[in-house]
């Protein structure tokens, strides 16, 4: 295990109801709040209206942004600096999924910055400060409501990049399962792929001696595999979103991966996916992700494959050390399936046409590709193929 630091300063307040908390929460630091949302789904479930009572409970004056896209923009951060500054915002409150979290992280750091927002993303700046950022969470994905990162797309170029800084993490999020009961089942089956490959980024790694974390890591795998397929059938089922819920905080809140060395191959080529054909997330992970597995398995990576397969999937363990290794390959994407995502780029009308560019530009944009293994062009590119 390696030497890391540690600080998740966001208060959860995780249950039935709990939007009550904001009323409090308000109080401690918000003369007037932005409230951040997407598509109007949050409208049309009552959710936003049970978000407004505690805000005026709160007396909190309030100017809204709503319509934050899928895969986020650049030009809904820039629409939401220039609100803030011009209403004189001091906090934000964001309603919604890990998209309308990571478009208010933008905007809380953008208002604090004199140059253009995408410097951060772009350049070799990090934020210095940052409005102070609420959630309210709608889908059980990403776990930004729980950690100081950021994804955002530059529409005209199809970029697609992240940032982290601890300016980014939220102070509080309320965390309702019954907020989630409407997400339709193909979003919740994303989130659900989403939070494992959060996981696999964390787990799949050469660090040694970091049981901890190991074993908290199939753990949450497990979780997932226990309560995703009936998050799918049985959307109002309060226990079973109560734990995707969590796990997703827990999956990316720093603590899986504290300690680690990361991959986070699979995201990098994601994003490029994503960014190019605006997909949505969790099914670019379905897709890809199984395909990674097959690239990266070896004599020196089996071993975290056989652990994998044995601790998470109950594979027998008198079998062969690459037959079990395949076997869990398998059932990562027997799953996928099950849960209903993709398994191909074509069954989501993605050709092989921009391959080389994705693989390039992904290089690019992180520099490294891969801990677990270092990833060259040609990788990334046969493992695109690979996924068609």
């Amino acid at each position: 295990m390696i030497n890391f630091a540690q600080h998740i300063p966001t208060t959860i307040h995780f249950g039935k109801g709990q939007v009550r908390a904001i009323e409090v929460e308000l109080k401690k630091r918000a003369k007037k709040t932005l409230i951040v949302t997407g598509g109007g789904s949050v409208k049309r479930n009552g959710v936003f209206d049970a978000v407004i009572r505690e805000v005026k409970k709160a007396n909190i004056p309030y100017t809204e942004l709503s319509g934050i896209e899928p895969n986020p923009r650049l030009k809904s951060v820039y629409k939401g600096i220039d609100l803030c500054r011009k209403e004189s915002v001091d906090s934000i409150l964001a309603v919604g999924g890990g998209s309308v979290i990571d478009a208010a992280k933008a905007i809380a750091a953008g208002v604090k910055y004199d140059g253009d927002v995408w410097d951060f993303f772009t350049k070799d700046i990090s934020p210095n400060g940052a409005l102070p950022i609420g959630t309210v969470l709608t889908l059980s994905a990403t776990g930004s409501e729980m950690n100081g990162n950021t994804v955002i797309t530059k529409e005209d170029t199809k970029r697609k990049l992240a940032i982290g800084s601890p300016f980014l993490k939220p102070t509080f999020s309320i965390l309702d399962p019954e907020y989630t009961y409407t997400v339709n089942r193909y979003h919740t089956a994303a989130g659900v792929v989403d939070i494992m490959v959060h996981v696999f980024e964390q787990y799949f790694s050469k660090t040694t001696a970091s049981d901890v974390q190991d074993r908290l890591a199939e753990g949450l795998l497990k979780v997932c595999l226990k309560y995703g397929p009936i998050v799918c059938e049985k959307p109002r089922d309060y226990d079973a979103r109560a734990n995707i819920m969590w796990t997703g905080s827990l999956a990316l809140n720093g603590v899986v991966g504290d300690g680690k060395k990361e991959d986070w191959a699979t995201h990098a080529i994601e994003h490029e996916l994503s960014a190019i054909y605006d997909i949505s997330h969790g099914a670019g992970l379905a897709i890809v992700s199984p395909n990674w597995m097959k690239n990266v398995l070896s004599k020196e990576t089996v071993g975290r494959f056989v652990d994998y397969g044995i601790n998470v999937w109950g594979i027998a363990k008198s079998k062969d050390n690459m037959a079990i290794a395949n076997e869990s390959i398998d059932k990562t994407r027997e799953f996928f399936r099950l849960l209903g995502m993709p398994a191909t780029l074509k069954e989501v009308n993605i050709s092989d046409e921009y391959f080389e560019r994705m693989a390039k530009d992904a290089i690019r944009d992180w520099g490294q590709i891969g801990y677990f293994k270092k990833l060259s062009t040609n990788d990334i590119v046969n493992i695109l193929k690979l996924s068609l």
